[in-house]
């Protein structure tokens, strides 16, 4: 968990990033709910850990994920120095709208609730919901994000989003030191392939966000069926279920061949996992850190490569 250089920004992360989605509350997608107190000890617990990276957006939870950090960290009195904190600007709940003025209003909005006066890494946040002609527009989002990392109210920007080739566009406008792909690099899935060659190509970060793909690889198919916010096709429930012996022969957890998965990639930069209690952050430092053998690898590398063109 030694930081190492987010491509070129200048920013030094650890290979595991956490992610904040679910401790803003939304039990529509997760299915539960997470009170304050419950986020905040777990906040707690993350800024007293090895990991020096966390993610949110100002949709999570309706702002809530970004109001429970601003308040963990007035408690600890602000970032520890060499901390990363990255968020994300979002359209107003509803709507589509990611015109100048709102992409400003949603930094601004993230700066109070955060309590901090810049922000560090900020990202475009699913730009799928508008077309890539209206995010490059003059006066659109990529100009006003560029905009406002010169007058220093950010210093370095990323786009987070879905569609690979979507993300492949925004990437090639130079303008980006950071990009986001969430479940299509994982042991089911590695639709991200172009994108992470093409990152890496250009020294801009990528980091892998989702790679229990929703909780499947981590429960297990008679759990949890979905996979990526859908119902999963029998052929992935057919190969989660063949990585789970797997797993089993060599006595490792299906969420640590998942999460290592991603994380022993030398071009991933980081990996973000959600979290939503205080115990799950020395669960997954220990995810992280439990041996896997190479034979490991081997044996579950002809499942794992199904999925090169995407999930099934």
């Amino acid at each position: 968990m030694e930081p190492h250089p987010l491509g070129t920004t200048g920013l030094f992360v650890t290979k595991l990033c956490f992610g904040t989605s679910a401790l803003g509350s939304f039990p529509a997608q997760y299915g539960y709910e997470v009170s304050t107190d419950r986020a905040i000890a777990t906040l707690r617990r993350i800024f007293s850990s090895a990991i020096n990276f966390i993610d949110t957006s100002n949709e999570y939870g309706n702002g809530e994920s970004e109001r429970r950090i601003g308040q963990a960290l007035a408690e600890i009195g602000g970032l520890k120095p060499g901390f990363v904190l990255a968020t994300k600007v979002d359209p107003t709940p509803g709507s589509a709208d990611f015109s100048a003025s709102r992409v400003r209003k949603s930094v601004e909005e993230s700066l109070e609730r955060l309590g901090v006066k810049r922000l560090q890494l900020v990202y475009l946040h699913d730009p799928e919901k508008m077309s890539f002609a209206q995010g490059v527009a003059p006066g659109g989002a990529v100009e006003a994000l560029v905009k406002m990392r010169d007058e220093g109210l950010i210093e370095h920007i990323g786009v987070a989003g879905g569609p690979i080739d979507l993300m492949l566009q925004y990437l090639a406008t130079g303008a980006f030191g950071a990009v986001i792909s969430h479940n299509r690099y994982t042991l089911i899935d590695q639709a991200a392939e172009p994108l992470i060659a093409e990152a890496a190509r250009r020294k801009v970060a990528f980091i892998n966000a989702a790679p229990y793909g929703g909780g499947i690889l981590v429960k297990g198919p008679e759990v949890q069926p979905n996979y990526c916010y859908a119902r999963a096709s029998a052929a992935i429930l057919r190969r989660v279920g063949e990585m789970q012996r797997i797993c089993a022969e060599h006595r490792i957890p299906l969420a640590a061949a998942a999460l290592q998965f991603s994380m022993r990639d030398p071009r991933v930069a980081s990996t973000i996992v959600g979290i939503s209690t205080p115990e799950r952050v020395e669960e997954t430092l220990t995810l992280a850190a439990l041996p896997i053998p190479n034979s490991f690898w081997s044996d579950i590398a002809p499942i794992v490569d199904e999925g090169r063109t995407g999930a099934r």
